[in-house]
């Protein structure tokens, strides 16, 4: 046998495996089945101009029981230094988010508390520890004073460029990218006051080359940590940064979800905790019509569709497919029937796509087809329609009832009416449907797609 080699690269979200055998080349690829978390995250980040309405509400669960419990309705309650105040207000910050208003006051505390905090994208929580890093830092003492580590260099950068728009009227304070490619001199001693990066190059920042004392860390901050879990070897290294670290250094753990794995995580980086949890947003459906449609073939779906969306001629639309091949083949189809739509789908960059949902935000097209990597996150308050093409499914077989609720919760939101409708073409597809019926303890409607007068009724 002649030799072989493999060689695995990584294009964008697919896996490309080449094997070599006698100078025969095969090359394999695979998809992974759910969304990147850190692309999905970097995603939100890139298409947020303000901050979300959060209908969830805030759990506070204190360290100590019998310490008074402080909430903030503005940002002068929390005695912000005038520069910061001035960043603040520049950003279009007008008062604190709901997340803001609990987290701030912990945030900037004396003496230190630490934090472990559910925050969404879009709920302003970069903001509230970029604004607590810079709270404490001493311009004076010309060494890094605080420390935040992100899953991803993109994650990283996106934070930095909030931290350098709030400290916009603080030039005292200095900022450094422990990122790849950021490349110093063996033997230096950083004196920026607030390092941020990427668990890799802050542990060897930190522990290896000696660019800053972990010793000296007033705020270290953990972002994402439900995407940091996700990640290979982030786990294992941010807990190695945390032991570097001072006893009396403030630690703050922020993540958009708390599974077991994240609370498991949260527990063993943060000592002695104070707790912000988001409630479950179970009246996102109390705004949304929900209905089945019976189909044969993909062909009766889109017939189906083009009923649908036409007695609602003025809204936007998202249609979710299961796979990109689908997703193509529905865009081309409508395309051809006249709508303007737009095709988003797991190949393309993370820029690429914040590009398309940007021209569907501001209405250049009035459909979009995609597939999971548009279901959490994103929202534009023209969505009227959200139709599930092809309905969610998990591993096991059975309804995949998280990801259903995150795409039809892209309409229905800022408290107006949405619909949600749902392709159906076997006795398998029904089944999901039952599936999420009971699972949500809601009623999903039949609806006659060709009896206009029923139609236009139902969504009346």
């Amino acid at each position: 046998a002649g030799r072989s080699l493999w060689s695995l690269v990584l294009q964008g979200r697919r896996l490309t495996a080449v094997f070599s055998l006698n100078c025969c080349y095969f090359i394999f690829f695979f998809s992974p089945f759910s969304v990147d978390p850190a692309e999905q995250s970097l995603l939100n980040k890139l298409i947020r101009h303000n901050l979300v309405k959060n209908r969830n509400q805030v759990e506070v669960l204190q360290r100590d029981p019998n310490s008074p419990l402080f909430s903030v309705k503005t940002f002068e309650e929390l005695r912000l230094k005038p520069q910061l105040l001035q960043g603040v207000y520049t950003m279009g910050f007008n008062r604190p988010s709901r997340i803001q208003e609990n987290a701030l006051p912990m945030m900037l505390a004396e003496p230190p508390q630490n934090l472990i905090a559910q925050s969404q994208s879009g709920t302003g929580k970069t903001a509230a520890f970029s604004l607590a890093m810079l709270s404490h830092v001493n311009p004076a003492n010309k060494w890094t004073q605080c420390l935040c580590i992100a899953p991803t260099y993109e994650l990283a950068v996106q934070i930095g460029h909030v931290i350098e728009q709030m400290g916009k009227f603080y030039p005292e304070v200095k900022l450094a990218y422990a990122v790849r490619g950021n490349r110093l001199l063996r033997g230096t001693t950083i004196q920026e006051h607030i390092v941020i990066g990427t668990p890799g190059t802050v542990l060897d920042w930190g522990l290896k080359l000696k660019f800053f004392d972990p010793k000296k860390i007033r705020v270290f901050v953990l972002d994402e940590a439900d995407v940091m879990i996700a990640t290979q070897g982030h786990q294992d290294q941010s807990i190695r940064i945390q032991r570097l670290l001072p006893k009396d250094c403030q630690m703050l753990l922020l993540s958009a979800t708390f599974e077991d794995s994240v609370w498991s995580f949260a527990e063993r980086i943060i000592p002695d905790p104070n707790i912000i949890k988001l409630k479950r947003e179970e009246e996102t459906l109390d705004t949304i019509k929900q209905f089945y449609v019976v189909c044969k073939e993909k062909e009766d779906k889109f017939s189906a569709l083009c009923n649908i969306y036409g007695s609602l001629t003025i809204a936007q639309a998202m249609i979710f497919c299961q796979t990109r091949r689908m997703a193509s083949w529905l865009s081309g189809q409508l395309s051809s029937e006249g709508h303007q739509v737009a095709l988003l789908s797991g190949e393309m960059m993370v820029e690429q796509r914040a590009a398309v949902i940007e021209r569907f935000r501001e209405g250049k097209e009035k459909v979009l087809v995609t597939t999971n990597v548009c279901s959490r996150g994103i929202d534009v308050e023209q969505v009227s329609i959200v139709v599930n093409f092809d309905l969610p499914v998990g591993r096991d077989g059975n309804s995949d009832n998280e990801t259903y609720l995150h795409r039809i919760g892209r309409t229905g939101r800022f408290g107006k009416k949405g619909f949600a409708f749902n392709m159906v073409d076997s006795q398998e597809t029904m089944d999901l449907i039952h599936q999420i019926e009971l699972h949500f303890d809601r009623k999903i409607v039949k609806l006659d797609t060709d009896d206009l007068d029923e139609l236009e009724k139902m969504m009346n």
